[in-house]
C-alpha cells in the first residue's frame, strides 16, 4: 500500500452499542502499523462543531477492546448541517458544515473515519460531497443499515435479549402467563426476529408483517389447550397492527430522527389479556440492549471493519463504507448506507424456518 495519509480523525455517532471500542482499537492499531497518527473526536459530530480532538494511540486504547459503549462518547441529535439556534425568541436552523471543514483543515486531518448507522452515514456522505475524505464503518444494534448483512452491536444485543427471554420462560411458566417482550429495532424487525428465534418465542411481531391480534390470541389459546400453559411473545418497537400505525413514545424536534417509538408491548399485552382471558404482562428491554460487553462475533466484526476502513483510507478509496457480506469485508459506496435501511424480507430463510416449527407472526 502506498503511504499518502499522515493523520486520521475518528468519531462514533448515533446511539451507542457494544463493539464500538473494539472498532476504535482496531483503527488505531492498523493506523499505527501504517505510521498514521489518529485523533478521536469526542461526542460524535458535536465534537467536530466544538473543534475538539483527542490523541489516540496504542497506550490509551489498550484494554478497551472488550469494553462496551464508546470511550469517545456519541450524540444522536447533532448534525453540523442543521444546528438549532434561537434568534429574537424564534428557533431556526443553520448549516455550519463549513466550520467543521475548517476545523479539520486546521487540525491537518487527511481523512475522517465515521462509525455509525444510517443517520450518521448520511451526515458523513454529506461531508464527502463537500470534499472531505470520508470512510464509514457500519454499526447499530438494529442491524437495519443498507449495504451490509450485519452491523457492529447487533449480535450482542440479540444475546442480551435471548438471555432475558430465558429468564422470562421460567416465571411465565410458573404463573401460566403470556409475557410480551418489547425490543428495539426502529422500523426493522431484525432484533425481534433473531431474539425470538434464539429465545424460543411462541410469536414474533415485526414491522414488516402487520399483525392481527385476534388471530394471535386464537393461536395462543390453541397452544394453551394443547397444554402449553404459558407463552412468550416478542414485539419489535416498530410493529403495527393491520391497518394501524406505529406506537410513538415521544417526539424530539431537534433530532434528525424526531419520532421515537415505544409502548407497543404494553398495548399488545392489554389487548391480548382481553382477547384470551388470561393474565398478560409486558416488559420493555429498551436500553439494556445497547449495553454490556460485546460478544466474540461483534469484537471480530468490529476489528475487520476497522482494519478495512484504514486500508481504504491508505488506498485513497473515499466516500465509501466498509460492509460485511458473505463472510467477507468489502467496500460499498457511502451513499448505500446514507439514510437508507435494510428490512426483514418475509421470505428470508430465518423467518420461513420459524414458521415451519410453529412460530406465529400475527398474520395467519
Amino acid at each position: 500500500m502506498t503511504q499518502k495519509v499522515k493523520k486520521i480523525a475518528l468519531l462514533t455517532g448515533g446511539g451507542d452499542c457494544p463493539g464500538l471500542n473494539s472498532a476504535i482499537r482496531a483503527v488505531v492499531q492498523t493506523a499505527v502499523a501504517n505510521h498514521i497518527q489518529v485523533v478521536g473526536i469526542p461526542d460524535g459530530f458535536k465534537g467536530l462543531l466544538e473543534n475538539k480532538f483527542v490523541a489516540l494511540d496504542l497506550d490509551n486504547t489498550t484494554g478497551i477492546f472488550s469494553k462496551g459503549g464508546t470511550i469517545l462518547g456519541s450524540s444522536n441529535i447533532d448534525t453540523p448541517f442543521r444546528v438549532p439556534v434561537v434568534k429574537g425568541g424564534k428557533k431556526s436552523y443553520e448549516d455550519r458544515s463549513d466550520e467543521v471543514i475548517e476545523h479539520l483543515k486546521a487540525e491537518r486531518i487527511d481523512a475522517l473515519i465515521v462509525v455509525g448507522g444510517d443517520g450518521t452515514q448520511s451526515i458523513a456522505h454529506g461531508f464527502a460531497q463537500r470534499g472531505v475524505n470520508v470512510v464509514g464503518i457500519p454499526k447499530t444494534i438494529d442491524n437495519d443499515l443498507n449495504g451490509t448483512e450485519f452491523t457492529i452491536g447487533f449480535f450482542t444485543a440479540v444475546g442480551t435479549a435471548v438471555e432475558a427471554l430465558d429468564k422470562l420462560h421460567t416465571t411465565a411458566e410458573s404463573h401460566h402467563r403470556i409475557m410480551v417482550v418489547e425490543v428495539m429495532g426502529r422500523n426493522a424487525g431484525w432484533i425481534a426476529l433473531f431474539a425470538g428465534l434464539g429465545g424460543d418465542a411462541d410469536a414474533i411481531l415485526i414491522p414488516e408483517i402487520p399483525f392481527d391480534l385476534p388471530k394471535l390470541a386464537a393461536h395462543l389459546n390453541d397452544l394453551y389447550h394443547a397444554r402449553k400453559r404459558y407463552s412468550i411473545v416478542v414485539v419489535a418497537e416498530g410493529a403495527k397492527p393491520v391497518g394501524g400505525d406505529v406506537t410513538v413514545a415521544r417526539i424530539i424536534e431537534d433530532s434528525p430522527e424526531k419520532v421515537r417509538l415505544g409502548g407497543i408491548g404494553h398495548r399488545v399485552a392489554e389487548q391480548l389479556e382481553k382477547l384470551t382471558g388470561r393474565d398478560c404482562r409486558a416488559i420493555v428491554l429498551g436500553y439494556l440492549l445497547r449495553g454490556g460487553t460485546p460478544d466474540g462475533f461483534d469484537r471480530i466484526l468490529a476489528s475487520r471493519l476497522g482494519v478495512a476502513a484504514v486500508k481504504a483510507v491508505v488506498e485513497g478509496k473515499f466516500d465509501t463504507m466498509t460492509a460485511y457480506k458473505n463472510d467477507s469485508v468489502e467496500l460499498v459506496p457511502l451513499e448505500t448506507g446514507a439514510g437508507k435501511n435494510r428490512f426483514v424480507n418475509p421470505d428470508v430463510p430465518f423467518l420461513k424456518e420459524a414458521r415451519a416449527r410453529g412460530t406465529h407472526f400475527g398474520d395467519l
